[in-house]
């Protein structure tokens, strides 16, 4: 059996506009269930520090027919906050056998 985890998805969403008609934003907070957090093998590491300028700290599988905006969002995973990046690699849900279809990459994030 496969162990997931629960994280807390945080994203940046604009309630509204100021007197100056500039945009005002909230964090909204969602509980995601059954994500898989994967840790990104040294090869994986160094590509990404390479191609990015990124430090890779999880690859995390997300279930199937999960609708959130994962891209440039805080992700809260064993209490600590991560950010994620990159574009949400998503593969087509009938040709994958297990429950997950999504992986997003996160960095951590102070």
């Amino acid at each position: 059996m496969i162990a997931t985890e629960t994280v807390i998805l945080i994203n940046h969403k604009q309630v509204g506009v100021d007197e100056f008609n500039a945009p005002t934003y909230e964090d909204v907070q969602k509980t995601i269930f059954d994500v898989i957090v994967g840790s990104p093998t040294f090869e994986q590491q160094v590509t990404e520090f390479n191609l990015s300028g990124k430090r890779l700290a999880f690859i995390l599988g997300i279930p199937k027919g999960d609708k959130n905006d994962w891209e440039d969002s805080i992700v809260l995973i064993r209490g600590k906050r991560f950010k994620t990046y990159g574009p949400t690699l998503e593969q087509t849900e009938a040709n994958v056998p297990l429950r997950w279809n999504k992986q997003v990459k996160v960095e951590r994030f102070i």
